[in-house]
């Protein structure tokens, strides 16, 4: 992804984290949103996922409905958003990306992964319009 391409991908997303609601920008001071084009190799092995998958965002660390006191030595929750994979999700049948478009898939994605921050599932989040 050119660097045009990319300045315009997190325009959008700084864009969309600062018109969430209050509470859900303050879960994101605790839980950090990391953002690359791709997920890595070690990424995709890790949740089993083919060569071909298209990944727009992935939760990783233990969302608090399953968190104890016996997880305070595990590394922190992170959201991982890929701006490859939701471009292409958000791209039209030519290929061609809209703003609208990028800016409802990128909005998606990250309700999608903080859903998983507060323990829903795929289902869930499908049954919601976030999957």
């Amino acid at each position: 992804m050119n660097s045009r391409l990319r300045k315009r991908f997190d325009e959008l997303l700084e864009q969309i984290l600062a018109e969430l609601p209050e509470d859900l920008q303050e879960l994101l001071q605790e839980v950090p949103v990391v953002v690359d084009d791709r997920p890595s190799q070690e990424m995709l092995e890790e949740i089993n996922a083919g060569k071909n998958t298209i990944l727009c965002g992935l939760h990783s660390g233990i969302p608090l409905t399953r968190r104890s006191v016996e997880h305070s030595a595990t590394l922190p929750e992170t959201i991982h958003i890929f701006r490859e994979g939701i471009w292409e999700v958000a791209a039209d049948k030519k290929g061609e990306v809209a703003d609208r478009s990028l800016a409802r898939q990128i909005r998606i994605t990250v309700l999608h992964e903080m859903g998983h921050h507060f323990g829903l599932d795929e289902r869930e989040l499908r049954r919601l319009g976030y999957g």
